[in-house]
């Protein structure tokens, strides 16, 4: 689950580098943070030692990958992706959320 969603964000990272200057501080920062958001909070959640923080945070991390999904269409809609990079990235995205929800509901 880490592996994926580490591979999320540099799929993430590698095509923001290509979004507008101006974007630095708008879409580009917030599609990032969300991103990391996703496996900062896996990681976190399993430091917790406990199944029910870590439920917390698979949680947290799921919405975080909804964010991230917004973002990306939202990039595509201001013409800063390709549809091609936009499926994708989806792609990575759906399993990343298959692969989270899964591993939450066996925590219960």
């Amino acid at each position: 689950m880490w592996q994926r969603t580490n591979e999320l964000v540099m799929l993430v990272y590698k095509v923001t580098q290509k979004f507008p200057r101006e974007e630095m501080y708008g879409i580009t920062s917030q599609l990032r943070r969300a991103s990391l958001s996703v496996v900062l909070n896996i990681v976190e959640g399993y430091g917790r030692r406990s199944k029910g923080e870590f439920k917390r945070f698979l949680d947290i991390s799921l919405g975080s990958l909804a964010e991230v999904e917004y973002l990306l269409e939202l990039s595509l809609e201001l013409g800063f992706i390709e549809g091609s990079t936009l499926d994708q990235l989806e792609i990575k995205r759906s399993e990343c959320g298959k692969l989270i929800w899964s591993y939450r509901e066996k925590l219960c």
